[in-house]
């Protein structure tokens, strides 16, 4: 058999560094069964890694699990760590585990998940030892919660105590990253309380803690696909392709892993799918020139820009708003113009910013494609009749999360609430763009307030960290 040749791996921009995988969702252990075939696929990319990782997170749903009989429980369990995980060597290389629906269902299941993973921390929280614990690696902090506790309840929630105390307490760590296996924030239009996602009061509890803390990331799986949203600074990616693709839409998903590199400038990964292949990336935080330097976008001068620009394995593009009026008198709730770029006579613009409803509500239309419904993201409203100043950025490289808002330059990132599977990675560049009002004109759905100015920004990313400014930059 032919040997492939090794990937390369991100690796830390410093010794101090820390360069990780993560991959989920492989529900198998039970021989001869599709995903056995799908998840030796993943593993061969990760055994590939040059140089392989200094640990490896498994957020949940290691085998199909879901059964009443404990020894075909713990059958699927010896499958899958001494034969599928053979080819790893966990003393060099640890592998940290979640629990998850598929495995921590029950007491009973529960009981086989401390059993057969006993090297597990137990010092998580009164009743979820065995099932929650942190890990400190040098300057950081690892800390797997769990979503399926039957101590609370069953699936869909997490407990919050133990996890502030534990990361109050290990204050001094430089990195912290929180694993579990449900999201909080909906994925690609895929919302339900317990089932898909943790109920919504604890989970609002939940990210105020790790907000507080300033957690880098909360990283799980549970819905099949890969995401990445910022809320309040804090990233949440979704990472669930280990093994399940016969559930995964093909049109927008595909098995993956996720290979990560962390150091003092922030976060990088790589998505890498079955054939190693760079699907998506990310460099967090994202950087840009301080507000006051863009430039003021007028209706002529709005067709300047970066041109089209390869996009996905090396190049993303980065285009940010910063937006200020005054609003109109409460009243009417028709929509109102902020920014619209692209559009023509018998096609709606391929992207609207503006303000919907009586709460002025920041809503974004995206249209990439002629006679396709318009998908929706959704932001922060604002009083009628006040001044108003917010930042808007597109991110081609994240997705439906990629929609992003902050009120200044001080202020964190958050990604604009969406049902889309997709973002802004769908448009073409460079797009023209008119400035309170839209593409019909000014009877086409006008700015009501006064006093509108917009100044815009546009950078080209790349993976290695460099940057191309555009001349909104100034």
């Amino acid at each position: 058999m032919q040997r492939l040749p090794p990937l390369p791996a991100l690796v830390p921009r410093n010794h101090a560094g820390h360069q990780f995988v993560c991959y989920a969702d492989s529900c198998s252990g039970v021989p001869g069964a599709p995903h056995e075939a799908a998840f030796a696929a993943m593993n061969a990319v990760v055994s590939r890694l040059s140089p392989q990782p200094q640990f490896i997170c498994f957020p949940g749903d290691e085998i199909a699990g879901l059964t009443a009989d404990d020894e075909a429980l713990r059958g699927q369990w010896r499958y899958w760590l001494d034969r599928e995980m053979l080819w790893l060597d966990r003393k060099a290389i640890p592998l940290y585990h979640t629990t998850g629906n598929h495995t921590t269902y029950d007491r009973a299941s529960e009981a086989v998940f401390r059993a057969v993973l006993a090297h597990l921390p137990a010092n998580g929280p009164r009743g979820h030892e065995g099932l929650a614990y942190f890990v400190r690696r040098n300057d950081l902090l690892l800390v797997f919660v769990d979503t399926a506790s039957t101590v609370l309840g069953g699936e869909g929630r997490v407990e919050t105590e133990w996890l502030d105390q534990t990361l109050a307490e290990n204050a001094d760590a430089k990195h912290k990253l929180v694993f579990g296996h449900h999201p909080v924030l909906s994925v690609n239009g895929f919302a339900g309380a317990h089932q898909r996602d943790i109920e919504p009061e604890n989970g609002r509890i939940f990210w105020t803690v790790l907000t507080r803390h300033r957690v880098l990331a909360y990283v799980c799986s549970h819905i099949l696909a890969f995401d990445v949203q910022v809320h309040g600074g804090v990233l949440q990616i979704v990472t669930a392709g280990a093994g399940t693709a016969h559930r995964m839409p093909p049109e927008h998903e595909y098995l993956h892993c996720v290979q990560a590199a962390l150091d003092d400038q922030g976060l990088r990964y790589q998505v890498l799918d079955a054939a190693g292949r760079i699907r998506e990336w990310l460099q967090w935080p994202v950087e840009m020139p301080a507000s006051a330097d863009w430039v003021e976008l007028t209706n002529d001068n709005t067709d300047r820009g970066l041109p089209d620009a390869e996009q996905g394995a090396c190049r993303a593009r980065l285009t940010a708003y910063r937006i200020t009026g005054v609003l109109p008198p409460a009243g009417d709730a028709s929509p109102q113009t902020l920014v619209c770029a692209g559009g023509t006579a018998d096609a709606l613009p391929a992207i609207w910013i503006g303000l919907t409803g009586r709460e002025n509500r920041m809503t974004v239309l995206m249209s990439p494609a002629a006679g396709r419904s318009p998908h929706h993201w959704y932001g922060p409203a604002f009083r009628a009749g006040e001044r108003f100043s917010v930042q808007l950025a597109l991110h081609t490289g994240m997705g439906p999360g990629g929609i992003l808002w902050r009120e200044d330059d001080r202020a964190p990132w958050s990604s604009l609430a969406a049902s889309s599977p997709w973002g802004a990675e769908r448009l073409s560049w460079p797009i023209p763009v008119s400035v309170g009002f839209d593409e019909r004109g000014p009877c086409g759905r006008p700015f009501r307030g006064r006093d509108l100015r917009v100044h815009g920004c546009e950078e080209i990313l790349t993976l290695d960290g460099c940057r191309q400014l555009g001349p909104h930059a100034g």
